[in-house]
């Protein structure tokens, strides 16, 4: 019997005293550099701004699943969620988002999804 392997990973990510977590352009540039840093193809990206001094959410769909951001600027905190499948590995989005988001903690896990 062949070796069982999941259909995925999901990294999740939370950064404390981010910056840039306002700057639509700035959130969507990293989604994009860390797709491609995971060897990823972004097939779009949505992100939606609760107004002045309020978080943006948002997706980056990519054909090996998604990268998904959330973020708090009242507190300088942001989840990050990147679910990738095949052979994409979504630990190298951790450098990307380190670099646009400057967090001064941070902390990371990650699962394997499908395992039963």
């Amino acid at each position: 019997m062949a070796d069982f392997v999941t259909p995925g990973s999901h990294l999740l990510l939370d950064f404390w005293g981010a910056k840039n977590i306002q700057n639509k352009e700035v959130i969507e540039k990293a989604m994009r550099e860390a797709a491609k840093a995971c060897n990823a193809k972004v097939l779009g990206v949505t992100l939606h701004e609760f107004g002045e001094g309020a978080g943006i959410t948002g997706v980056a769909v990519l054909a090996e699943s998604h990268i998904s951001i959330h973020t708090w600027p009242e507190i300088s905190y942001v989840a990050l969620d990147v679910f990738m499948c095949g052979k994409c590995d979504p630990q190298n989005a951790i450098p990307v988002f380190e670099k646009y988001f400057e967090p001064t903690k941070s902390s990371f896990s990650l699962h394997k999804r499908g395992a039963s």
